[in-house]
């Protein structure tokens, strides 16, 4: 309690003297006897009489008494009859606080400059005197309050209630240049240990008790920052934290040094930008998906691919969101690039276990990636030039200090290669894409705030003469968010998304067609946090999707096309849930997050569905009939709980264990005859008859920090069963079947594994190694086919890959020389191969193994990387920087695909190498 007493003390040069600077006006009368006081017990008795605030050092008069009596006697005259004994001097300001000091001189008047706009910090008190020093008495009152931008400034919060112990203070973390909110910085104070970390909008709660404390922010690119205030009551604190330049040495910035083993959460990885673009990629381009690859438990499904296998899940298992608007196909032509500029983004969270209740929709992992606001202070850019790609980024304010924007795009030129090259079919081929991403912030006041962002992705790829492909993703979010109070606010957020595709082969006019698919989903959702108190913290929330899918199309092209035109019929059906979610910490040492979210799914009408025979598998020569449901009528209804929880338990201050489950619900299924994705992947509903994925995952892990949280350590477990896994027949007909659950069961699966990680954050040599050994496993029940797939056993699915490493290591030369590792090895995936020929009635006959029972060679790769930067030099018209990097250096001849085929009456196989040679790369990168 002695904090409670102490004052900060300015000693700056000004007018000295026991009575300068006292207020002006009628000076207030003093009545009363005072004897054998201490100092802080006569300035209670003088709070009772004069509304007047008392400041003085405890530690500099302690022992000193006071004895005085006054009759109607002025407040100056009383204090000098009162202090000169004691040897004390005294000073009042125009804000009626008075200040008690031994020696020295004591201005209460700042010079007319002293509160620069940019040290100014939202939500603070006016400024009453210049106080600097250590520590704030107070007797009877607050802190004085303090505008400037320093950590000696005291900052006074709130107004004080009577009876109140407690009080809360919230604000809004922001970047000082550019006045972009700072996601995920720590706030907190040390004593009492409470703490917080801002969300996305850069938002933080904090309940403390009254009086004086000093709070501290530390975050991504932000300099570690205090700022001393005293808590009078609720109250709101902006503040604009300046960037760290020194962090430009690390690879890995977070918000805590030691986050991984205090934080309640899982299972959670997140990078920043600064992070992903140290990482050597193909191309040059800064990839994103790729950079996620390296994390433990994250996998490639193939060279050159950007879609990931999430602990043994498929790729359609993944919710894959931008500003919390899904995103249906991730990735460029083919999955050689990744479908997001890497100038746009802020941050990538990827959570692989105990999934936040608000996030539903997929089984295996949720990927949540946030934009940047854009810098509301001044216009700025940023761009690059590559060997196959170029980007520009732009933004600025549009409305200084309330509103900004951020645009950004990407183009290919790859064109120019492909007609470089001798062969003559590659010479009349074609691979382009572009992709546009756009936000816009507005903040209406302190409580308002709209969010509005879009996305547009396109590709065209043709090889040769013969069949072009064409697919497209959109993409839109518009968020509200409003502050009810200090511990409540919510956001409403309306998204679209819609992702298509063309596939034209017009190499034969008789035989030109044009195959369409596309998926549409619109929905609204409703999110809400209260801030309890610093052990309660709740989340609640409602959302609704409604989806409509074009299953499949074939159209002739041109007049001499003899093709049939085949569509299958829309479907559409309704998504819902509501969660609720209590983070609880109930000690230092303990944490528990307790969550459940229901989820409702219809799927509706207007629709055909087939009747089949009851008892035996589902076959085409099985339909006995057919019933139709009219526009809006309910097909098929599934819903049920989907339960989250964690706890962690912190063992030490640098050890911590922690353990979570959780169940996941998917109705949307991802329908592929490849391991990789390709754009003739279509989606599927689920009906009558493809039931929903159903997930549940129980994991463990050890977390451990060492040598003062520099290098981090931890070693997760988890086992996952799945039921109602989508699965295929053999020979299953996946494009425009119109009795497509003849070819799909509902089949059981199980994933289990290990993951080892160790990541040294800061100094020269930095970077993260990581292993996982997993297993993905899947099982037909007997009946579930006419045919008895592997004997009815689990067999290894298409997502298993047993073994895993992963090395990202960076080596910091100089300030602007820095060069970058990349080593991946992996397990080849699973494959089912042609074993013999048959022959019945002169009719050759195939002979395949045991599905999946064989594995295509393993995978392991190495790509350097080196980054040359322009001069540091703060006034610059431009700041620019080079990136050289090998892609696979050794040459490894990695499988794209197997594939086999029949010739002289053999079976021949086949192993396609995409970049089966180093591939170099320089790339030039710019900002303003």
């Amino acid at each position: 309690m002695k904090l409670l007493y102490r004052m900060v003390l300015l000693l700056l040069l000004g007018v000295g003297g026991s009575l300068r600077g006292y207020a002006q006006g009628a000076a207030p009368l003093i009545t009363g006897r005072f004897e054998h006081l201490s100092l802080e017990q006569f300035a209670r008795q003088l709070r009772a009489q004069v509304p007047y605030r008392f400041y003085f050092d405890t530690a500099a008069v302690r022992g000193l008494t006071v004895t005085v009596q006054a009759q109607a006697q002025p407040l100056a005259s009383v204090l000098q009859q009162a202090l000169a004994p004691a040897g004390l001097q005294f000073a009042i300001d125009e804000e009626r606080n008075v200040f008690f000091f031994k020696s020295g001189s004591l201005s209460t008047a700042l010079p007319s400059d002293f509160f620069q706009p940019a040290g100014l910090a939202s939500g603070a008190a006016p400024p009453a005197s210049p106080a600097t020093g250590t520590a704030a008495g107070l007797a009877g009152g607050a802190a004085p309050p303090a505008r400037a931008a320093s950590p000696s400034q005291v900052y006074e919060i709130g107004t004080a209630r009577a009876g109140a112990r407690r009080a809360t203070v919230s604000g809004i973390i922001r970047e000082a240049k550019s006045g972009e909110p700072v996601l995920g910085a720590s706030v907190y104070v040390e004593a009492p240990a409470v703490g917080t970390t801002t969300d996305q909008f850069g938002y933080y709660v904090l309940t403390l008790p009254l009086g004086p404390h000093v709070l501290h922010v530390r975050g991504i690119g932000i300099k570690n920052t205090q700022r001393r205030i005293v808590l009078n009551g609720d109250g709101k604190l902006d503040l604009a934290i300046a960037e760290d330049f020194a962090n430009l040495k690390e690879v890995l910035i977070e918000a805590e040094k030691d986050k991984n083993v205090t934080s309640l959460q899982m299972g959670v990885e997140k990078l920043d930008i600064k992070t992903m673009k140290q990482v050597p990629t193909v191309f040059g381009e800064t990839d994103i998906l790729r950079v996620v690859m390296t994390l433990p438990g994250v996998k490639t499904i193939g060279e050159g691919s950007t879609n990931i296998s999430v602990r043994g899940g498929g790729t359609g298992q993944n919710l894959i969101l931008f500003n919390d608007a899904v995103v249906y196909s991730p990735s460029h032509l083919f999955g050689f690039f990744s479908a997001f500029n890497s100038d746009m983004l802020k941050t990538v969270e990827l959570y692989k276990s105990a999934i936040p209740a608000r996030y539903g929709g997929r089984l295996a992992s949720v990927l949540d990636i946030t934009t940047r606001d854009g810098n509301n202070k001044k216009l700025a850019g940023a761009g690059g030039i590559g060997p196959l790609t170029s980007r520009l980024t732009l933004e600025g304010p549009i409305i200084k200090d309330k509103s900004s924007f951020i645009i950004g795009g990407r183009v290919s030129y790859s064109d120019w290669l492909l007609h470089a090259l001798p062969d003559r079919s590659l010479k009349q081929s074609a691979a382009s894409f572009y992709d546009v991403s756009a936000h816009i912030t507005h903040q209406f006041d302190d409580n308002n705030t709209l969010y509005a962002t879009a996305y547009l992705s396109h590709d065209h790829f043709k090889l040769s003469a013969d069949t072009s492909y064409t697919y497209r993703n959109t993409a839109a979010s518009l968020k509200w968010k409003h502050t009810f109070g200090p511990k409540l606010y919510g956001v409403l957020t309306g998204t679209g998304s819609q992702y298509t595709y063309q596939i034209a082969s017009e190499r034969n006019s008789v035989t030109a067609s044009s195959l369409a698919f596309g998926i549409t989903q619109f929905g609204g959702q409703a999110d809400f946090s209260y801030f309890h108190s610093a052990a309660h913290t709740l989340d609640f929330g409602v959302s609704s999707l409604r989806y409509r899918t074009a299953p499949g199309s074939l159209a002739p092209l041109g007049s001499e096309s003899l093709i049939t035109p085949n569509a299958l019929p829309a479907e559409q059906a309704q998504e819902s849930a509501l969660y609720l979610a209590d983070q609880w910490t109930p000690t230092p040492r303990l944490g528990l997050s307790l969550g459940l979210r229901y989820s409702l799914f219809n799927a509706l009408g207007p629709r055909d569905v087939n009747e089949y025979q009851p008892g035996v598998p589902r076959t085409e020569s099985g339909i006995i009939g057919i019933t139709h449901y009219g526009a809006g009528a309910n097909v098929a209804t599934y819903h049920g709980p989907e339960y989250r929880a964690s706890v962690k338990y912190s063992l030490t201050d640098n050890s911590s264990v922690k353990a979570s489950y959780n169940r996941t619900r998917q109705y949307v299924h991802q329908l592929s005859n490849t391991a990789s994705v390709s754009p003739a992947d279509t989606w599927k509903l689920s009906d009558a008859y493809v039931r929903p994925q159903v997930g549940d995952q129980v994991s463990v892990g050890y977390y451990r920090n060492f040598r003062n949280n520099t290098i981090e350590t931890s070693v997760e477990t988890y086992y996952k069963k799945l039921r109602d896994f989508v699965d295929y027949t053999s020979g299953a007909v996946l494009l425009l079947n119109h009795h497509l659950e003849t070819d799909l069961v509902n089949a059981q699966g199980r994933a289990y594994g290990v993951e080892f990680s160790i990541r040294k954050a800061t100094g020269k040599i930095n970077g993260w190694l990581s292993y996982t050994y997993s297993r993905s496993l899947v099982r037909v029940p007997p009946g579930a086919t006419p045919e008895l797939i592997n004997g009815g056993n689990y067999y290894p699915s298409n997502f298993d890959k047993p073994h895993d490493v992963s090395l990202v290591g960076n080596y910091r030369f100089s300030r602007r020389f820095s060069t970058s590792l990349n080593f991946n090895y992996s397990t080849g995936r699973p494959i089912t191969l042609p074993l013999a020929l048959y022959d019945i009635g002169g009719t050759a006959r195939v002979v395949y193994s045991d599905r999946n029972a064989y594995r295509i060679p393993d995978y392991y790769r190495v790509d350097i990387g080196l980054n040359i930067e322009g001069s540091h030099k703060v006034q610059k018209l431009a700041h620019s920087s080079w990136t050289v990097g090998v892609y696979n250096l050794t040459g490894r001849r990695n499988p794209y695909s197997v594939y086999f085929k029949s010739q002289d009456g053999k079976i021949m196989g086949y192993q396609l190498s995409i970049f089966g040679q180093p591939i170099p790369t320089v790339t030039y990168n710019f900002k303003f």
